[in-house]
């Protein structure tokens, strides 16, 4: 480590243990440097178009993450919920990264939860104002056993639904296929954008930086009256509404059901596919031919996961579709790299990479890249 950085104590309630925020020593500015020399890196072939890395502030730096999922285990007769570390979970009821709803219903629930035996708890799962206990059974726990978390609706920090989810191969993998309880409460809630999300949905954990990062993809791509703009991985619908397209102008993907279902409601006049994107190339073709694709400016906004682009993407993006600007919002600097120097070999120009900390404390910073055909 550089002998410049000047490492910072530990903040109350925070567990000297726990993995997950590998900068929180780190003054903010020494953290953005951190991030910005990984970039710089990773991207080289790019690095003079990468931008300084955009952050929320020191004041996000703490109490900022109201979406977590908590591993939890019974042990001596008692509760551990937190993060896991070489087969152990980490208790972290009192984390300064967590918001105060998030800490206050992590410490009931660890004075309240029945035993292991009457309640298989294998993860909290929290977003915003849902709740989701996920159990390691393929059955629901007896009604009287559940009396606690009908009581957790009267608390002033209650959230607005809570749920259990029943996955009996519960593991690494959190979620499984059905098996969804509204125990009490709303089934879906309303961020503060307007946007509908359940127990399960991804959201961005600093929604100002995130729509900083839509309005720089926004700016970039112009979409207008001309346009017709794909989004792939669009999940919930949070980037499609921020095109501002008339309804049959803009068309997304995504592959998980629920974002689907809630896409149709905060976006419902928009065409939605449900599936891998790679999938669903055929029906984007027949969409595009039925709108003059050829005649008509085509626009890309991509927010892939941690893999990237699928290949077929990549070959579809460089042949069938062609389009003339893209905006690809990207977790993984190393898949990115990959499909940036696939992408330019098909011509494409690579005209910013903007880097956010979405993630302050980790490692973790996610880049928009901008890029346009240079063959139109």
């Amino acid at each position: 480590m550089d002998a410049s950085v000047h490492l910072l104590p530990l903040q109350p309630g925070c567990h000297a243990g726990c993995p997950a925020c590998p900068h929180r020593h780190f003054r903010l500015q020494d953290s953005l440097e951190a991030k910005a020399g990984f970039l710089k890196a990773r991207l080289s072939p790019y690095a003079e178009v990468l931008a300084a890395v955009h952050t929320a502030g020191e004041a996000f730096r703490r109490g900022y993450r109201d979406k977590v999922c908590l591993a939890a285990v019974y042990e001596s007769g008692m509760w551990h919920i937190g993060t896991r570390s070489r087969g152990k979970v980490i208790s972290i009821p009192g984390c300064p990264v967590h918001t105060g709803r998030v800490r206050n219903i992590h410490a009931y629930l660890l004075d309240q939860l029945p035993p292991a035996e009457d309640f298989p708890l294998a993860y909290v799962v929290q977003t915003a104002a849902q709740l989701c206990l996920v159990l390691k059974s393929r059955l629901l726990p007896a009604d009287e056993t559940l009396a606690f978390l009908r009581t957790l609706m009267t608390e002033a920090f209650a959230p607005e639904g809570i749920w259990i989810h029943l996955h009996p191969a519960a593991g690494k993998k959190v979620f499984g296929k059905g098996g969804w309880h509204l125990i009490s409460g709303k089934a879906v809630s309303v961020d503060e954008s307007g946007l509908v999300y359940g127990p399960a949905a991804f959201q961005q954990l600093l929604p100002a930086l995130y729509y900083h990062a839509l309005q720089s993809a926004r700016e970039f791509l112009s979409p207008g009256d001309d346009s017709l703009l794909v989004d792939l991985y669009s999940g919930t619908g949070s980037s499609i509404r921020y095109w501002e397209l008339p309804p049959g102008r803009v068309i997304g993907v995504e592959a998980d059901g629920e974002a689907v279902r809630l896409a149709g409601i905060n976006v419902p006049a928009v065409t939605l596919l449900r599936g891998a994107c790679r999938q669903r190339l055929p029906q984007l073709n027949v969409w595009l031919a039925e709108r003059n694709a050829a005649g008509r400016k085509r626009l890309l906004y991509v927010n892939p996961p941690r893999t990237g682009l699928e290949a077929e993407i990549i070959r579809w993006i460089m042949s069938d579709y062609r389009p003339s600007r893209l905006a690809y919002l990207s977790c993984s600097a190393g898949t990115l790299r990959r499909d940036l120097d696939l992408l330019a070999d098909a011509s494409y120009r690579v005209d910013s990479l903007i880097p956010y900390d979405f993630f302050p404390g980790t490692r973790h910073v996610e880049t928009l890249a901008c890029l346009s055909d240079t063959r139109q």
